[in-house]
C-alpha cells in the first residue's frame, strides 16, 4: 500500500507530536499547509515535510 498523500489532523497531530491546538494555530499562521475536501481539513503529505523541515532550519538558525 502506498503511503497517504493527505492526513487528517488527528493523524497530523501523532505524526509531529502536536497538539490539535498547535496544529491549528500553525496552519493559521501559514506555516503548515492544509486543503480542504467537503468538510474534511486534510493536511498533505508535502505539506508535513515542508512544515518539519522548516522546523530544523529555524533550530538551525538559532545555533549559528
Amino acid at each position: 500500500m502506498p503511503p497517504k498523500a493527505l492526513y487528517r489532523v488527528s493523524e497530523a497531530m501523532v505524526l509531529l507530536s502536536m497538539s490539535r491546538t498547535v496544529i491549528y494555530e500553525q496552519m493559521r499562521a501559514g506555516r503548515l499547509r492544509s486543503v480542504h475536501q467537503g468538510r474534511a481539513r486534510l493536511i498533505p503529505a508535502t505539506a508535513i515535510a515542508d512544515y518539519v523541515a522548516l522546523l530544523e532550519a529555524e533550530s538551525t538558525g538559532r545555533a549559528a
